[in-house]
């Protein structure tokens, strides 16, 4: 028997942390951070439910900061064995831990308490750190571990356990597939227990046609209006995925071209490490490379990584497009852009990812009128425009037939990563339409898999 712990993720959306334990082993699967209103929420500095001395290996599926966030606390109290992930991973997340430094410290410093970590707990996260390619096992105890391609981001994993000739599979994130940039979700087989995520295991996206297609749209709209398109945008995948469409919009004619701003210095940064990591793309973005096609570069656009070229975006006249973190409005450049235009009624904020409770992107998408930003009340005259097909994630149709793939051997599906109305949906349907066990763990359960 394994003991599967279910410590973050569970019954919420953030705060990915498991613990399987059995087989001479004691694994971490994701370290993340609980995220909401602040960028760290308080929750994140709670000791953990169990012993960090006593854990032999964390496996990181991918580099969002809610699987990521918590590892250089995890450091801190004590973890002293190795950390696994994909090349791509280990890239993205220094970069994510190392800007998540400056946020803490400015929570902090503005909370009045000490930071939840410091540059020296990251340090140590990263000389932990080992790379594992796709599909190559690892064995720790008497579990054999490999990552399959998940499809979500830049080396986004599942991870596929083996003991006793039987499998337990952890899905992390799934990718919306098919993406722009990457493979599609790879299929896995014999699967006998599913740990998954259901983040959208309520709602359906549009499809990649008809999303660039409300781009293009939204695009057209902002310019006919004279005003300044806003995109909170994470600085993983949706970045790059934006540019990628923007790219092909601009250099197809079917957009007229004007200044585009990328005001994100970590959304740079990430778009250096798809550059130099393009084995991971699919076979339609490596042709176009292979063509002479910069995927990432097309007329006017725009890096400001400098803060002094961020403030100057204000004087460029509109119509413009400036793609700014965080995702959720809860931090990052976006806001500054949004105190300046969302009073403004002939601006639009296009939201393209998923908005948490509690974050003012969230807020924003229910329809405020008016919205507290740097101690300001900043009435909300602009339009808000929504796109869900930009998510990263799968979407309740494309849950429900991965699971269908691995109907004839899954014995039991527990769904994390998910609001709970979003949970038991999504749980019915499985339960309704693959007839497979399925459950909805409780943060901090702890349940036993034979196996």
């Amino acid at each position: 028997m394994l003991k599967l712990g279910f410590y973050g993720a569970a019954g919420e959306v953030t705060g990915s942390n498991h613990l399987l334990e059995g087989a001479g082993a004691k694994i971490l699967i994701d370290c993340g951070f609980f995220q909401g209103v602040k960028v760290c929420d308080d929750k994140n500095s709670d000791p953990f439910p169990y012993d960090p001395k006593t854990i032999d290996a964390l496996f990181v599926t991918h580099a969002h900061l809610d699987h990521i966030g918590r590892i250089p606390k995890l450091v801190l109290d004590g973890f002293k064995g190795k950390i696994y992930s994909t090349p791509p991973t280990k890239q993205i997340a220094q970069l994510m831990l190392e800007d998540t430094l400056r946020v803490i410290a400015r929570e902090a410093k503005a909370d009045n308490h000490e930071p939840l970590y410091l540059e020296e707990s990251v340090r140590q996260t990263m000389s932990r750190w080992e790379t594992v390619p796709y599909d190559q096992e690892v064995v720790i105890g008497e579990l054999h571990i490999r990552f399959r391609d998940a499809g979500h981001i830049l080396g986004s994993a599942m991870l596929e356990i083996e003991h006793n000739g039987k499998k337990l599979a952890y899905s992390g994130d799934l990718g919306n597939s098919p993406a722009p940039l990457l493979m599609d979700t790879k299929l896995l087989s014999g699967i006998d227990y599913l740990v998954m995520e259901a983040v959208y295991g309520d709602r359906t996206h549009e499809d990649r046609e008809k999303r660039v297609h409300l781009l293009e749209e939204i695009i057209k709209e902002t310019i006919a209006r004279g005003g300044t398109l806003m995109i909170p945008a994470f600085s993983i995948e949706r970045t790059q995925d934006l540019l990628y469409e923007l790219n092909e919009l601009v250099e197809g004619q079917k957009i007229p071209e004007i200044p585009v701003f990328v005001d994100s210095p970590l959304a740079i940064r990430v778009t250096e490490v798809y550059r130099k990591n393009g084995s991971y793309f699919n076979k339609e973005t490596k042709d176009d490379i292979k063509g002479g096609d910069d995927i990432f570069k097309f007329p006017r656009l725009r890096f400001t990584e400098r803060t002094e070229d961020s403030i100057a975006i204000k004087d460029v006249p509109a119509p413009k497009i400036v793609i700014a973190g965080s995702g959720m409005s809860n931090g990052g450049r976006i806001l500054h852009h949004e105190r300046n235009y969302l009073g403004d009624p002939k601006s639009i904020l296009l939201l393209i990812g998923y908005q948490a409770v509690g974050t003012m992107g969230r807020a924003l998408q229910e329809g405020v009128t008016s919205v507290r930003i740097f101690d300001e009340d900043v009435s909300v005259r602009a339009k808000i425009a929504v796109i869900n097909g930009y998510s990263a994630h799968k979407d309740t149709n494309a849950l429900l037939e991965f699971v269908g793939t691995m109907q004839d051997t899954v014995k039991k599906v527990f769904v994390v990563h998910a609001e709970p109305g979003a949970a038991l949906f999504f749980a019915q349907r499985v339960r309704d339409y693959l007839a497979i066990d399925t459950r909805i763990p409780k943060a901090g359960e702890v349940v036993e898999i034979d196996m």
